[in-house]
């Protein structure tokens, strides 16, 4: 795992002890349900994961696409599972979601290991008139 992605694991755990430490029982709840709605039950966790990240990325939140893109990797969703999904997101939220889906991708290549993965070639697209695409 890359440095930076070390950092965001570190901070978002210290965060959410210091969080939960504060007493308050209805965030404690919701952290809890959070939880849990992620558990295996009638999907299985690897789905639950893929939903969360497509939500996340139509909701553009990139700390939630970081965590579920992490969680995906560690559920052994494919490139190919990932790329369905990401495009799910695309059409549920339109063009917004293409930078988005730019840094998931990002972060899909820094977690396998790829040369450009730190980033800076986040908003290279390479295919046809896709070259235009959005933000």
């Amino acid at each position: 795992m890359s440095r930076e992605l070390e950092e965001f694991r570190e901070f978002r755990e210290a965060m959410n002890d210091r969080i939960l430490d504060s007493g308050n029982r209805e965030i404690k709840r919701f952290f809890a349900l959070d939880t849990r709605a992620y558990e295996d039950g009638a999907l299985p966790v690897k789905t639950k994961e893929l939903l969360g990240l497509t939500a996340s990325m139509v909701l553009r939140c990139d700390d939630c696409i970081t965590y579920h893109v992490v969680r995906c990797k560690e559920e052994g969703v494919t490139r190919a599972e990932f790329m369905d999904a990401f495009n799910v997101a695309l059409v549920v939220g339109g063009s917004i979601v293409i930078p988005h889906l730019r840094r998931a991708v990002a972060r899909l290549d820094e977690l396998d290991g790829l040369a450009g993965s730190d980033g800076d070639d986040a908003d290279a697209v390479t295919e046809g008139d896709a070259t235009d695409a959005g933000g």
